[in-house]
This record gives structure tokens, C-alpha cells and sequence, in this order.
């Protein structure tokens, strides 16, 4: 599958995906909602201790009930899909830089891809950021691309590893570009 064709002498420089860290820090509100459900026993028989009128009503939310055990099947799957979402979303969301223009593509859900580009030349500013210690140490940052225009417009890219490196591949790519049409 392929989200674009590249044009005559164009060739694919790089291809930036988030860094691993932002995929792993998405992923754990899903497992602690996992994890969640096994304390609900535990918590049950704490208040069945306290409210002996409750008890009754507390004894039939354990694994052994069917609909406790369905209850936390659905939950599970709906955890299970919500984080295939997260991952969808990292693995289809990224930049595409080739020597005449930069390529976004966005995922949006399962069912709905975005594509958008623009030129080099109309490249007006690069800037990165880099946020936060975890960001500092192990290298990720902000990527944002500004373009030159009525309608300024501008793609960022949060979670991208090495943002130096990669506004430093992009200018390069822009002087490259420059060069050729100087000549």
C-alpha cells in the first residue's frame, strides 16, 4: 500500500516514526487497567466485613459469578483494542522526508488515513524542542515545519528521536535543493 508516488529523480531521504519511549508511556494506562480488576475481589470482601447487610450482594461479585467473569472479559477486550489503537497509531503516523518535499501521514482510528505534503522550497523555519527529562536523556523532542504563505501552515511531530539531527537532515535536504536550482 502505497500513500504516495514519488516524482521523477525524487528519492526518500528518511522515515521518522515516534520514538519507542512515547509508544511504551502510552501503553501503560492500558495495563494498569488491566491490572484494575484483580483487586475488586479483595476490595468486595473488605466491605463485606464492614457492612454485614451488604454481604449478601458482595458474595455474588466474585470470578467464580458468570456475569462478573463476562463483565471482565468485555472489559479486557475493550483495553485490548483500545490499546491495538494506540499501537495502530505509532506504527501509521509518520514523516516521510524526500529530497523535494516532506510527507505527513496521519492514521486516524482504524478506518482513515490522512496524506499531506508540501515543497521544500516553501520551507520558511525548522524548530525543535525537547522536553522534559525522560525526552532530554534519552533524545526525543518536537519537530515543527513552518512554510512560507498566505495561509502559513505548519506540520509537528511530538515524540520524534534525535530532533537536532532530523531539522538537520531537513535544512540540508532544503541547501541541496537550493543548490540544484542555483545552477
Amino acid at each position: 500500500m502505497e500513500e504516495f508516488q514519488l516524482d521523477a529523480g525524487e528519492r526518500v531521504t528518511r522515515t521518522v516514526r515516534k520514538h519507542w519511549f512515547v509508544l511504551i508511556v502510552s501503553f501503560l494506562p492500558f495495563l494498569l487497567l488491566a491490572w484494575l480488576p484483580t483487586f475488586i475481589p479483595g476490595v468486595l470482601v473488605k466491605l463485606a466485613s464492614a457492612s454485614p447487610e451488604s454481604a449478601a450482594l458482595f458474595a455474588q461479585l466474585t470470578p467464580e459469578n458468570p456475569w462478573f467473569r463476562l463483565f471482565l472479559g468485555l472489559w479486557w477486550v475493550f483495553l485490548w483494542i483500545g490499546a491495538f489503537n494506540t499501537f495502530t497509531q505509532y506504527y501509521l503516523n509518520h514523516w516521510v522526508i524526500t529530497t523535494t518535499r516532506i510527507v505527513r501521514i496521519r492514521q486516524h482510528g482504524f478506518f482513515n488515513r490522512e496524506v499531506s505534503s508540501f515543497l521544500l522550497v516553501k520551507v520558511q523555519d525548522v524548530s525543535t524542542s525537547v522536553d522534559g527529562i525522560f525526552a532530554d536523556i534519552l533524545g526525543y523532542g518536537c519537530v515543527r515545519v513552518e512554510t512560507a504563505g498566505d495561509a502559513s501552515r505548519h506540520f509537528s511531530m511530538d515524540g520524534v528521536e534525535n530532533p537536532t539531527g532530523m531539522r538537520d537532515l531537513i535544512m540540508s535536504e532544503i541547501a541541496a535543493l537550493h543548490s540544484k536550482t542555483d545552477v
